[in-house]
């Protein structure tokens, strides 16, 4: 942070800063507080440069930078007996840090696997620099990470920006949309028999068996109107209620049987 007082174009802006914060909110203030700004803007851009060819333009970085140090101009405090430049610095690169890990990432990844990347990243320029092969035990003995943390740290390299699914696999003879996994049309009918067991087995056993003569044998109404030597129009009404009552249990407490999958067995 002290390397940022070394340039000669940084502002002496001690007197400025010190009536800023005596004077009244007003057009006097603010031409104040924008002569600051403007003052400081070559470190910002300094700062902004930086990060120059990672994926941003340096107008937009430069943009992010200027935010930052609106941020440091208005936070600081000349009370407090430091410098602007060491208490501006962190505030403008933890703006632009932010405006990569918030806006230019493709896929959502966790900060602590963010800095696992940077560190991966890093280290296997630095072994390439040495004649090195960067292989993930080479980094790990490099870095002190373990294996595990510097493979999640390589896959995060892919994280910053996404591929087409019409972009085609190492091999050539796929594309990467050819790859992706298909809905399971079976997998909604098993949610769905989960989550009417319980429903089912709250019903009296004659119900029970009419809903499984009817969903499970197949067999018409007629015929098991037959067999149970009951009315058709009797077993319609049995149908009816009971599934609606299976469908508010559901919806009240849905009560998943998650030890085994598996269709209602025959009573």
């Amino acid at each position: 942070m002290a390397e940022e007082s070394r340039y000669a174009d940084d502002p002496d802006t001690d007197a400025d800063f010190r009536r800023l914060v005596e004077l009244r909110d007003g057009p006097v203030k603010t031409r104040l507080r924008g002569q600051i700004i403007c003052a400081w803007l070559p470190m910002a851009h300094r700062l902004a440069a930086r990060y120059r060819n990672r994926g941003e333009t340096l107008e937009d970085l430069r943009q992010v930078a200027a935010i930052g140090l609106v941020n440091a101009v208005d936070r600081y405090d000349p009370a407090i007996g430091r410098a602007f430049a060491p208490f501006a610095v962190p505030t403008i690169t933890g703006e632009i840090k932010r405006h990569f890990r918030d806006r230019m990432w493709s896929v959502h990844v966790p900060r602590r696997i963010q800095n696992l990347r940077n560190v991966v990243r890093l280290a296997g320029s630095e072994l390439s620099a040495m004649g090195i092969a960067p292989a993930p035990a080479r980094i790990a003995e490099h870095t002190g990470l373990t294996e595990d943390e510097v493979r999640q740290g390589s896959e995060a390299l892919h994280g910053f920006s996404a591929l087409s699914i019409d972009a085609e696999t190492v091999a050539g003879e796929l594309l990467l949309g050819d790859r992706l996994g298909a809905v399971d049309d079976a997998f909604d009918l098993v949610l769905d028999r989960e989550a009417a067991k319980p429903g089912i087995r709250r019903l009296a056993e004659r119900e029970r068996r009419v809903l499984y003569l009817r969903f499970f044998a197949g067999m018409t109404q007629s015929a098991i109107a037959t067999e149970l030597g009951l009315s058709q129009m009797h077993v319609s009404r049995l149908i009816t209620e009971s599934c609606r009552r299976i469908r508010e249990s559901a919806a009240r407490e849905p009560s998943w049987d998650t030890e085994r999958l598996s269709p209602v067995r025959p009573l």
